[in-house]
């Protein structure tokens, strides 16, 4: 389908979705299901339609879109930093404590564990001016982005946030990998089999 061929009348979510997706928000099955209906059955003209105007348009099958972009500028970067870092402590925190991080949207995000989090990770929250209210104030951010949700009291893990655990499953495959091969780069001879 191209943008020539498109009845806007058939989108009626695109003012929403368009400004939603130009201001750097991500799109949530969970948090929007009316316009994620309509995004998931005109998925073909909006991207289309989006592409015409020069934007990328991703729709994650996990339940999640955005428009993608390459450029940002440096307090974007920042914050995408800082939140990254933010999802890092939590996913390593939930994960030593025997959760499954692909139930993230099930973890209750509160102030309690906000506190306990960052005390664990205080130097590294630190070394990048963070401290635990810094951190509050960052999954309110988060909210703005579409990755978070307030609930009476406490956060919500929203879909989009798969980003961010795939960059730390990646990330935390790869220092496998190297630990798993650390002794090839030591002075340690590789184990000799039996002649």
């Amino acid at each position: 389908m191209n943008a020539s061929q498109i009845q806007l009348t058939q989108l009626p979510g695109l003012t929403r979705l368009f400004r939603l997706f130009n201001s750097g928000k991500h799109l949530n099955r969970q948090s929007e299901p009316a316009l994620w209906a309509d995004l998931e059955q005109q998925q073909e003209a909006y991207t289309a339609l989006f592409s015409s105007l020069g934007f990328e348009l991703v729709i994650d099958p996990r339940g999640f879109a955005w428009f993608y972009t390459e450029e940002g500028n440096a307090n974007t970067n920042k914050t995408s930093r800082q939140l990254a870092l933010l999802f890092m402590v939590l996913f390593e925190f939930q994960a030593d404590a025997g959760k499954p991080l692909q139930r993230f949207s099930d973890w209750r995000v509160d102030k309690a564990l906000v506190s306990e989090v960052y005390e664990k990770n205080r130097d590294l929250l630190l070394a990048e001016e963070m401290d635990d209210s810094r951190l509050l104030t960052l999954l309110d951010t988060a909210e703005r982005y579409g990755f978070t949700v307030r609930e009476s009291g406490h956060w919500r893990l929203l879909p989009a946030v798969c980003r961010y655990l795939d960059r730390f499953e990646e990330l935390t495959q790869d220092r496998t990998d190297e630990q798993a091969t650390d002794w090839l780069d030591g002075d340690v001879a590789p184990p000799q089999e039996d002649e």
